[in-house]
């Protein structure tokens, strides 16, 4: 064997052993990556989704295809974008699902490379695993359940059982149970070389766009660790939020529940330090609010900017020194008037709009929040003078105009 052919055969089994889950993508000069996804239905919520991992970056860029009301398509192993676009395409046009993926199939000269899953309107499901793939270490295959298919190649044995039984036993809502499957997956041994991205996507045909969920892992030692973070951080934006919400129709018990699961939902998001110490601030747990504060600015000192808000806990002893008023602008004072009158400290919120709009008498939102102040207070004349002159100064304050409207009304 001469030194050339030494070499390439020495490179070759370096990499075989360093990097076995990628040695078809090796030999063969693909973007094959070994992947395990389940794609399902949920027929009450009216919910698609796909849940899915792999060895390599931004698994959820190229293999997650779905359209409320039409279907979803996972497309794993080499990647091919058609099976997923066609594919529904073909879904909108009536064709059925084993048809569509099936055409899009005999057209595609490598479709022994491929593994594609498919689920539409009503929950019928289809799915192929390419001929190719029984050759790769591991198990390549895929399997069907009610409404849902697990699918994936270079596994552990028992992996596609796993995920299978887990999305048939597990409570929740559909995202929840999805990330269990593929959790399961992994436990049971998940893909033979390890995973480094992961994704989870979730739309349905009675949503919003804010709830369309579509949640990427996109480079990360810990993937699935990673991707159950951010769906706890979906759920804990939705608790603090119906928080809030309780707190406005005064059912305190409600929020003191929802507020429990908001703070472990959203443990570690920085972000959302605001609105929890909100909460706490609205239901009288002034130290847990600035506790909540001051941690907040540790972790991120830019978080200080916030603060002037909490102006009605200045005389908190931890918060006096962050409280500097000679450094606010019109609009930190703005946001102290507004939770000001939140916590329905009405006169307090009244007078420190007067008092600032001595110093800013131009300042049309200010204006706006004495005429809320105002009529809070049953003093309405007084609060149609602050709402027309906040629109005198600032025509496009709409805010302003909305609510003198209403005062008509």
């Amino acid at each position: 064997m001469n030194f050339k052919n030494w070499l390439l055969l020495s490179l070759i089994c370096f990499c075989a052993k360093a990097y076995s889950q990628n040695l078809p993508s090796l030999l063969h000069g693909t973007n094959i990556n070994a992947t395990f996804s389940i794609v399902a239905y949920d027929p009450n919520e009216q919910e698609w989704g796909i849940a899915v991992a792999t060895d390599n970056i931004y698994v959820g860029s190229s293999t997650i295809y779905i359209e409320p009301g039409v279907g979803a398509f996972s497309v794993i192993a080499e990647t091919a974008p058609a099976y997923g676009l066609d594919g529904l395409q073909q879904l909108k046009d009536g064709t059925p699902i084993k048809e569509a993926l099936e055409h899009i199939r005999k057209k595609d000269s490598e479709a022994h490379f491929r593994q594609v899953a498919g689920i539409d309107a009503r929950g019928t499901t289809y799915a192929f695993t390419g001929e190719s793939l029984k050759y790769w270490n591991g198990q390549a295959a895929h399997r069907f359940g009610k409404n849902y298919v697990v699918m994936g190649n270079q596994l552990a044995d028992s992996v596609l059982q796993q995920m299978a039984t887990s999305f048939e036993n597990a409570s929740g809502t559909l995202p929840e149970r999805l990330l269990k499957s593929l959790l399961a997956g992994q436990k049971a041994g998940g893909q033979l070389g390890g995973k480094q991205s992961a994704a989870l996507a979730v739309k349905g045909s009675n949503h919003e766009w804010f709830n369309q969920l579509d949640l990427r892992v996109d480079d990360s030692k810990t993937p699935f660790k990673d991707l159950q973070r951010l769906l706890n951080y979906h759920y804990g934006r939705i608790r603090t939020n119906q928080t809030l919400l309780a707190l406005r129709m005064n059912n305190r018990k409600r929020a003191e529940s929802l507020l429990v699961e908001a703070e472990t939902l959203t443990k570690g998001w920085n972000g959302m330090s605001s609105k929890l110490a909100l909460a706490h601030t609205l239901m009288g747990n002034d130290d847990k609010a600035v506790s909540i504060l001051l941690n907040a600015i540790t972790e991120n000192p830019k978080r200080a900017r916030m603060l002037p808000t909490f102006y009605c806990l200045r005389e908190h002893p931890k918060l006096k020194a962050y409280l500097q008023e000679d450094t606010f602008s019109v609009k930190d004072w703005n946001n102290a008037i507004t939770l000001l009158l939140q916590l329905n400290r009405i006169e307090e919120g009244i007078t420190l709009a007067k008092r600032i709009l001595q110093k800013y008498p131009e300042a049309s939102y200010t204006h706006y929040l004495l005429g809320k102040g105002l009529s809070a207070n049953n003093d309405m004349k007084n609060a149609k003078v602050s709402l027309e002159k906040a629109i005198t100064i600032d025509a496009a304050n709409r805010e302003a105009r909305l609510f003198l409207e209403s005062l008509h009304e």
